[in-house]
């Protein structure tokens, strides 16, 4: 999924000098080809096919940590953005959700990336400069029901305003949650009471939702803390939880124990969780850890339809994306595992978070972040701060809701589709080794 930029236009305009520069820093195989300009102007249907390029494109090199870190290439994705969508710089008003649905409305420029927008929406609610690296902002579809579907998490190079608007459609929305995976953080969030209010709002959220995966009892318990308002107790016991503090994604499709099987995958304590329902068995839960993944690539195509040639007409809907893993299934026994989802690249991120973070922890140091300051070397603090707003108490539980039982008994007898090494048409350079892969034995996965 590249697309091509004429040589005689990447030596010409801003966009395209730096993408010259940054061909010969890094090399055409490391970077890959940037979606081309147009010298006229272009019609909104063009405007609207550039922005979806430009999407795809940042989401690709956001896998690769090279050009992730290089200001050079951030500075030029920004100006890109801008370009594609000819919005000037201004200072607007940008909405940005808490988990629990609340709203925090800051000021910024249409200019400002995420990290500034992130830093303006921190102001905004008094949290502290040390605490503004454990949160992260997502772009969110919010669906019909009120349920919120995970397109990406904005990126450093992103500007958040000309993300969101550039969509047009009143469902995308700004999110902010915690961005790291491992709960023992908890600790450095939960000392201050700003920290403490998010945390307990986006868990009070997961666990209606039904990310969070709750029996009758733990329900009243944890009602019972929140009647108390005992937050961190709350907090506690929701960390012992299946699936606290996971990323769920939508339904989707795996071949996983068996070819086109229906499963709901969740990211979360280092490793993917698919939820199935067997035939004729109640529903079930199989888990992926990350230190046991060799490797995993992100892969697009385009099913042909059934005269085998491709329709220059064809709908956005119809190009597949896929997520496969290479995973040690028992000692000396490796097997691929595939998911389709349109959110492949998003659980591919949250994959590759997942391993910074267990490397990073691994090598003792912190997930604190030394953000960059503003020009004047302090923040912006707004002059009207906003409060965290105590979400309501926990409804009863869904009648509906079916308990999930551990797959592992299964997994020994189920026979997974090998798709053997790289297809031909993934260059090396799509698959992402895995440097905490452990390759550990044959206990349970």
């Amino acid at each position: 999924m590249h697309f091509s930029i004429p040589e005689t236009e990447s030596r010409s305009g801003d966009s395209g000098g730096s993408a010259y520069v940054l061909r010969k820093e890094y090399g055409a195989n490391v970077l890959p080809a940037f979606p081309p300009k147009k010298l006229f102007s272009l019609t909104p249907a063009e405007v609207e096919q550039r922005r979806e390029q430009l999407e795809k494109y940042m989401q690709a090199v956001r896998q690769d940590p090279l050009l992730g870190s290089s200001e050079t290439f951030n500075s030029f994705l920004r100006r890109a953005q801008q370009e594609t969508q000819q919005v000037p710089t201004e200072e607007v008003s940008l909405e940005v959700l808490l988990s629990n649905g609340q709203k925090v409305l800051v000021n910024v420029l249409t200019s400002d990336q995420t990290e500034d927008v992130l830093e303006a929406v921190a102001a905004k609610l008094d949290l502290p400069d040390d605490l503004i690296g454990y949160f992260s902002l997502f772009l969110v579809r919010e669906k019909e029901d009120g349920a919120f579907s995970f397109v990406r998490k904005l990126q450093e190079f992103e500007l958040p305003y000309v993300s969101v608007t550039s969509l047009r459609s009143q469902e995308y929305k700004i999110v902010l949650r915690k961005s790291y995976w491992d709960s023992a953080y908890d600790d450095d969030v939960m000392e201050n009471r700003v920290g403490l209010n998010l945390l307990y709002a986006q868990t009070v959220s997961d666990i209606e939702r039904g990310w969070i995966l709750v029996t009758k009892e733990q329900h009243r318990q944890l009602k019972s803390l929140q009647e108390k308002v005992s937050k961190k107790e709350f907090l506690r016991l929701a960390q012992t939880l299946r699936h606290y503090g996971y990323l769920r994604f939508d339904a989707c499709v795996a071949d996983f124990p068996e070819k086109d099987c229906p499963v709901v995958v969740s990211a979360g304590n280092s490793e993917l969780s698919l939820q199935l329902r067997l035939p004729g068995q109640q529903l079930r839960e199989g888990s992926f850890r990350v230190t046991r993944m060799r490797c995993w690539r992100v892969t697009s195509s385009v099913p042909l339809p059934s005269g085998g040639t491709s329709s220059p007409g064809r709908g956005r809907g119809e190009v597949r994306l896929e997520l496969a893993f290479e995973y040690l299934m028992s000692k000396d026994r490796l097997q691929w595992v595939t998911i389709t989802s349109p959110q492949a690249i998003m659980m591919s991120i949250c994959l590759q978070s997942m391993v910074d973070e267990l490397m990073i922890k691994k090598s003792g140091g912190s997930i604190r972040k030394m953000l960059r300051r503003r020009v004047g070397g302090t923040l912006r603090r707004s002059d009207s701060q906003q409060a965290v707003k105590s979400p309501p108490l926990l409804e009863s539980p869904d009648a509906s809701r079916e308990s999930v039982v551990k797959l592992s008994s299964k997994l020994s007898a189920v026979s997974l589709r090998g798709i053997g090494s790289p297809s031909t048409d993934a260059s090396a350079s799509d698959v992402h080794g895995n440097f905490a892969f452990e390759g550990i034995g044959d206990e349970d996965l």
